[in-house]
């Protein structure tokens, strides 16, 4: 596999001392892993977060190796952590995607769906700017993996709220039945923040 790409970084998990294994989706691609040597390093850290906009150089020399990726850094989405809102939306959107997709599998619509999803939480003045594209972005990951995912959200939070509450079961039931670990806590953390604003 040799692959050249902008991509979404959308988990980072390490491995060894210093390295990671980073979960990249690129449009063309799907949603690619790769060895990042020297990911949880001092020059690569501010690259390695979930949520970057990246250019990946992928490698490998067979098909069951694991490639290895060079990394460099489009758009940072760094600025955005420290607020809690958006680091909660971020970190769910980001999460979920790395999660529910088949890796190797292209889905277009979901890679310009979640550029879009990412750079509304970074660029709206609240959340009420980007809470109908999370929903949204939720519901396409249903409907894309088959499961449904009609949206219905109203234009105002209260609706957004009552959208995320509908969508909660199909998610859990459907795309993350078999998953380790507990996703949806993510989920319920940034349903927490929200619903303290509405």
């Amino acid at each position: 596999m040799n692959v050249r790409a902008p991509a979404i970084l959308c988990a980072a998990r390490p491995h060894g001392e210093t390295a990671v294994i980073a979960q990249l989706l690129t449009a063309d691609h799907g949603l690619l892993a790769g060895y990042v040597a020297g990911g949880r390093g001092r020059q690569l850290r501010p690259v390695v977060i979930p949520g970057n906009l990246v250019e990946v150089d992928l490698r490998s020399r067979s098909d069951s190796q694991l490639p290895f990726a060079r990394l460099e850094l489009v758009e940072s989405r760094g600025p955005w952590l420290n607020e809690p809102l958006p680091a909660a939306a971020i970190q769910w959107a980001t999460t979920l995607t790395a999660t529910v997709l088949p890796e190797r599998h292209a889905y277009p619509t979901i890679y310009q769906a979640l550029t879009g999803l990412l750079e509304a939480i970074c660029c709206a003045p609240s959340a009420r700017g980007w809470g109908r594209a999370l929903v949204g972005y939720e519901a396409l990951l249903l409907r894309e993996l088959g499961y449904g995912g009609e949206r219905s959200a109203g234009e105002d939070l209260p609706g957004v709220l009552a959208e995320m509450d509908r969508l909660a079961g199909p998610l859990d039931h459907y795309l993350l039945a078999d998953r380790r670990g507990d996703v949806m806590a993510a989920r319920a953390r940034l349903r927490d923040l929200l619903g303290r604003m509405a």
